[in-house]
């Protein structure tokens, strides 16, 4: 996958750059320890032009998860708004994935940073898990407990966690990984929420030992307008062996279903699911040009 070439402009600290002319500090908290903050976002061409979906969502949670590590957070999320539009027309993207991330300057302590940067990039990027359905393995790896690192902040270095559990999970055959927590409930995948259907009902963990997902809020917003029931609660490895079926979702890989866990596989057909129904309405809504926000 090529992220950039000569020619791609990225955002850096208030000014555009190419990406091929821009360096990092060998010496950075963020690049030795993994004392960064991002977020996903994605763009879609849409019959008003390029609008990217939820983008305040994003840009707030990016706010909210440097302040949850003490990383100071300096910039108008109205002017990051505005710089996010640019880059893609300044890249001539319009379906894109975005990238923000917030690192800090050289600092070899383990004290927090007090001095951060801001990196937008963007590139074109289909749905990370693609359109298939994936065959899923219960992970030997664990989220990590929350009394050890903010969960509902998207730092950096806890997605060596992701990588891991992705890493063994392909190297035995599968698509994917699905990750438990500390008590042995279902949490997520490596980088998406999971939702399980069972009798005509959506079930998905409760926030807690999980990162509160803009997509997972999205499904549940549409679950109340589609008049499907969802419960939040607490979800085992058994729960999910008799479920009918189950998906993905987040902004990366979006809707994505799942065929198999372990040697289980749904019985509902993937066409037939709730999933699938709110695959086909999340797709009509990211393209309606109200659900944008664009700052002129």
């Amino acid at each position: 996958m090529q992220y950039f070439n000569s020619n791609t402009v990225l955002y850096l600290n208030g000014k555009f750059e190419k990406a091929a002319d821009t360096t990092a500090d060998i010496y950075g908290q963020s690049l030795h320890y993994g004392y960064a903050v991002f977020e996903g976002i994605r763009a879609y061409s849409t019959h008003n032009g390029t609008r990217i979906f939820k983008v305040r969502e994003h840009f707030e949670r990016l706010k909210r998860s440097a302040e949850l590590v003490h990383m100071p957070f300096h910039w108008n999320i109205n002017d990051l708004i505005k710089q996010t539009y640019k880059l893609l027309e300044m890249n001539n993207l319009k379906d894109a994935y975005i990238r923000p991330l917030i690192y800090c300057a050289p600092n070899m302590s383990l004290v927090a940073g007090t001095k951060t940067s801001i990196m937008i990039c963007a590139w074109e990027w289909g749905a990370y898990l693609g359109h298939e359905q994936l065959k899923v393995c219960i992970s030997s790896y664990e989220r990590p407990n929350p009394k050890s690192t903010p969960i509902e902040a998207k730092v950096s270095g806890n997605y060596v966690n992701s990588i891991l559990a992705t890493t063994e999970a392909k190297n035995k055959g599968f698509d994917e990984a699905l990750l438990l927590d500390m008590n042995q409930h279902i949490a997520e995948g490596p980088g998406a929420n999971i939702f399980i259907e069972k009798n005509g009902r959506l079930y998905t963990p409760p926030l807690g030992h999980i990162l509160p997902g803009i997509t997972r809020a999205t499904i549940i917003e549409l679950c109340h307008i589609l008049d499907i029931e969802l419960i939040e609660k607490h979800l085992t490895v058994k729960d999910i062996k008799h479920a009918d079926s189950a998906f993905f979702c987040g902004t990366a890989s979006e809707i994505a279903g799942i065929g198999s866990v372990d040697e289980y596989v749904f019985p509902v057909k993937w066409v037939d699911s709730l999933g699938a129904t709110l695959q086909r309405t999340y797709k009509c809504l990211v393209l309606e040009k109200q659900n944008y926000e664009v700052i002129i």
